[in-house]
C-alpha cells in the first residue's frame, strides 16, 4: 500500500511542473525583484514583491521553503541556521519528506535556466534576509504553529532592530504585523507591549512613516483587546500625525478611531470615522468591512438615526448583520419588550462583537422613539396611557413616564407640554419644516461629504517620481544651448545696430 502512495505523489509533480512554472522559480524572481529594488533604492519594487508572495502564500511548502532558503542564505549562516530550524523535519511518525524533496528536485528541474547559472549569495542583502524571515513566519501562521510563529517572529524583531534601511520599511511593516498576530493567537498579546512600544520610538527615530502607521495601529489594537481605551486615546493623541502611506493601515485607523470616540460618548465623530473605514476599505476584506458596519449601525441607533434596509443587504453580510437588523427595527418601533427579545436572544453574538455595552445603552433610545412616535399620533394623551404603551415594568410607572416626558421636553426630543394638574402631555401641532433652516442645514451636510470625497480621491493618486521635472537627454540641452547663444548672439547685433 505504501509503495502505491508513493508510486502516485512521485507522478503528480511532473505533470503540474510540465504546464506552469513552480513555486520556486517564482520565489527567486521575487527575490530577484527585491534586489533590483535594493540596489536601486526603489521601495515601489519591494511593495510589489510583498504583493506578488500573497498569491503564492497557499503554494508555501516546507520543501519549497527550505530549496528558496538555501539558494537565498549562506549555507551554514546564522540566520540560514535558525530559519530552517523553524521549520518541519517530517511529517507523521518519523517519516523524512520525501515526496515534497522529490517535487523540489522536479522543480529544480524546470528552473534550470535559472537556477543553474544563479549561484546562493554568499553576502546576501539585508532586505533578502528579512524577506526569508517573512516567508517562514507567514508559512508557520498557515500552518498553525503558533508557538514556531511565536519564536520566528522575535528572532526577526530582534534582527529589525539591526537595520536602518528605508528599502527594508516596507518588508518590517508586515513583519509587525505578524508578531503581534503570532501574539494574539497564542493569548499573550501583553507580552509585547512595551517591545512595541519600543519600536514605535524606533520607528519615529529613524523618519520610518510606514513602520509608525503599522505599530500605532498595533498599539491601539493591543489596548482595545484589554479594554484599555484611556490609554488608547493617550497613545493616540500624542503620536505623530502625517499624511498616510498604506491605505489599509489608514483604514484600521479609523475603525479603531471610531471604537474609542464610541466608547467617550463622542458619536458624531466615531460614525464619520466607522463609514469612512468602512467605505476606504478594500472589497476583499469583508469580515473588516462587517465589523464596521457592526459599529456603524450601534452608532447611528445612539445618534437616533435609523439605518437604511441597504446597510443590511449588503453583498455577503445578510447573515452577519442579521442581528443588528433585528435591533433596529425594534428601535424603529420604539417597542421595548422587542428590543429585550432581541437583546436577549443574540446575547452571546453582540458579546462577541463587544458591542453588548452598547446596546444596553440603546434602551433610552428606545423608550424615546415610542415616546416621539406618541406624541405624533396623539395631541393629548394621559402619563398613565404613555407608560402602559412604552410597556415600562417599574414599581412606579406613572411617576417614570412623567420624569421621561419632561426629560424628552427639555433635550426637544419631542414638542409638547407637559400638564401636571391633570397628568397628560399635551403635543404641539407640527409645523412646516422647510421654513426652518432643516434642509440647508442637509444640503450643506451632503455638500462638504461630496467635497471631502472630491479631496481625498485627489490626494490618493499616485504619480511618477519627478514627473513634474523634464529629464532632457544631452542632445537637446546641446540643442537648446545652441538656441540661447544664437538668441544672445542676434539680440547683441540689434543692439550693435541701434547705436
Amino acid at each position: 500500500m505504501t509503495q502505491d502512495v508513493e508510486m502516485k505523489e512521485q507522478h503528480q509533480p511532473s505533470n503540474s511542473t510540465t504546464s506552469s512554472p513552480s513555486t520556486l522559480h517564482h520565489l527567486k524572481e521575487i527575490a530577484s525583484l527585491i534586489e533590483t529594488g535594493a540596489y536601486a533604492k526603489e521601495t515601489r519594487r519591494i511593495q510589489r514583491a510583498v504583493r506578488l508572495t500573497n498569491t503564492l502564500r497557499r503554494k508555501l511548502k516546507a520543501s519549497v521553503l527550505y530549496a528558496f532558503l538555501n539558494f537565498s542564505l549562506s549555507a551554514g549562516s546564522e540566520s540560514f541556521n535558525r530559519l530552517i530550524s523553524y521549520l518541519p523535519k517530517c511529517f507523521g511518525s518519523g517519516c523524512v519528506c520525501l515526496f515534497d524533496a522529490e517535487e523540489d528536485e522536479h522543480e529544480m528541474e524546470v528552473d534550470t535556466a535559472t537556477s543553474v547559472t544563479q549561484a546562493p549569495a554568499k553576502h546576501p542583502l539585508p532586505e533578502l534576509e528579512i524577506y526569508c524571515y517573512l516567508l517562514v513566519l507567514i508559512f508557520l501562521i498557515d500552518q498553525k504553529k503558533h508557538n514556531e510563529a511565536k519564536a520566528c517572529s522575535s528572532a526577526s524583531i530582534a534582527r529589525l532592530k539591526n537595520l536602518n534601511r528605508r528599502t527594508v520599511d516596507v518588508l518590517a511593516s508586515r513583519l509587525y504585523s505578524y508578531y503581534s498576530l503570532s501574539y494574539e493567537l497564542t493569548g499573550d498579546l501583553a507580552e509585547i507591549r512595551g517591545s512595541l512600544l519600543a519600536l514605535h520610538r524606533i520607528a519615529t527615530l529613524r523618519h520610518d512613516e510606514l513602520g509608525q502607521e503599522t505599530l500605532l495601529n498595533l498599539l491601539l489594537r493591543n489596548y482595545l483587546h484589554y479594554n484599555l481605551y484611556d490609554q488608547a486615546e493617550k497613545l493616540r493623541s500624542k503620536a505623530p500625525r502625517f499624511e498616510a502611506h498604506s491605505n489599509q493601515q489608514f483604514c484600521r485607523y479609523l475603525f479603531y478611531l471610531g471604537k474609542i470616540r464610541t466608547i467617550q460618548l463622542e458619536y458624531t465623530d466615531a460614525k464619520e470615522s466607522l463609514l469612512q473605514a468602512a467605505r476606504k476599505a478594500p472589497a476583499a476584506a469583508l469580515a473588516f468591512r462587517v465589523q464596521c458596519n457592526k459599529w456603524a449601525v450601534i452608532v447611528r441607533l445612539l445618534l437616533g438615526e435609523i439605518p437604511e434596509r441597504t446597510v443590511f443587504m449588503q453583498k455577503g453580510m445578510e447573515s452577519a448583520l442579521r442581528p443588528y437588523f433585528e435591533l433596529t427595527n425594534a428601535v424603529r418601533i420604539g417597542d421595548l419588550e422587542l428590543f429585550k427579545s432581541v437583546a436577549e436572544k443574540f446575547s452571546s453574538t453582540f458579546s462577541t462583537d463587544r458591542t453588548h455595552n452598547l446596546i444596553v445603552r440603546l434602551r433610552h433610545n428606545v423608550i424615546r422613539t415610542g415616546l416621539r412616535n406618541i406624541s405624533i399620533s396623539y395631541s393629548r394623551i394621559s402619563l398613565a396611557d404613555v407608560a402602559k404603551k412604552l410597556r415600562l415594568d417599574s414599581a412606579n410607572p406613572v411617576a417614570d413616564a412623567e420624569s421621561i416626558v419632561a426629560k424628552a421636553i427639555r433635550d426637544g426630543a419631542i414638542d409638547a407640554t407637559l400638564d401636571r394638574a391633570n397628568g397628560w402631555m399635551v403635543s404641539k401641532e407640527t409645523g412646516d419644516i422647510y421654513s426652518t433652516n432643516e434642509p440647508q442645514l442637509a444640503f450643506n451636510s451632503r455638500i462638504a461629504f461630496c467635497l471631502n470625497m472630491h479631496n481625498e480621491a485627489v490626494r490618493a493618486l499616485r504619480f511618477p517620481p519627478n514627473s513634474h521635472k523634464e529629464k532632457e537627454s544631452a542632445e537637446k540641452r546641446r540643442e537648446r544651448q545652441q538656441q540661447e547663444q544664437e538668441l544672445a548672439k542676434h539680440i547683441a547685433e540689434e543692439d550693435d545696430d541701434e547705436f
